[in-house]
């Protein structure tokens, strides 16, 4: 068997269908089973690698996770202009059932998916409000080298009337409206960066991997779970 596939999941759309979205899966039919909800947009791309590899170290402590593509993002073919803060909140709901899952574990913003009465783990949780002016920067700064100049009170007003693109990502008006208000659940278990150790990789300019920050938060993860 190998240690890990790719498989289909049905995921809600928002036209209230149901289509079939990729998950990453170590899946060994065992009793603690973790979602994972992933960082978003550029953060994503940075941990990626990172985030499989702690489920790797899960899966070596006994413990299955599901990682989820959501509508709009990795491998989906969903329009992300289309995706709402709740409607990726219903297919991270959705991923639990199907996928049975008995905890969560969010990376960044990925806190703000995480299902109601889903014990777990929120890793260095951020809000909609701080991932939006990272992304507002990232455009400002590349308006002023390209000219001309944008503000970003203009681009906010802009995005909550008609959706903006930020960094290569199209948001649309009320995902953003959305972000601009809402806040990490709180119901979770932080995991803060400094008992992983190192700095954050979503702060380096590429993405990356750190073998031993992997291991620091798979063994917290395990050993909670090891005492539940």
């Amino acid at each position: 068997m190998t240690p890990f596939e790719l498989i289909d999941w049905p995921c809600p759309a928002t036209t209230g269908e149901r289509h079939d979205e990729l998950a990453l899966v170590f899946d060994r039919g065992r009793a603690q089973r973790v979602l994972v909800l992933p960082a978003w947009f550029d953060e994503a791309n940075k941990l990626r690698r990172q985030t499989v590899e702690v489920m790797r170290r899960l899966d070596l402590s006994d413990v299955d996770s599901v990682l989820p593509d959501l509508p709009g993002n990795n491998e989906s073919a969903a329009p992300l202009a289309e995706q709402t803060l709740e409607s990726w909140r219903e297919a991270a709901r959705a991923a639990a059932e199907h996928f049975r899952a008995t905890h969560v574990l969010t990376i960044r913003a990925g806190v703000l998916l995480t299902p109601d009465g889903i014990p777990g783990w929120r890793y260095a949780p951020t809000s909609g409000a701080k991932v939006l002016r990272s992304l507002l920067r990232a455009r400002t700064i590349a308006s002023r080298e390209a000219g001309p100049a944008e503000r970003t009170e203009d681009l906010q007003a802009r995005a909550r009337r008609e959706g903006i693109e930020l960094a290569g990502w199209r948001i649309g008006a009320e995902m953003f409206r959305e972000l601009e208000e809402a806040e990490p659940a709180t119901q979770l278990i932080d995991i803060e960066q400094a008992s992983v150790g190192g700095s954050g990789l979503w702060l380096r300019a590429e993405p990356d991997e750190d073998p031993e920050q992997a291991d620091a938060l798979a063994a917290m993860i395990a050993i909670q779970l090891g005492g539940a």
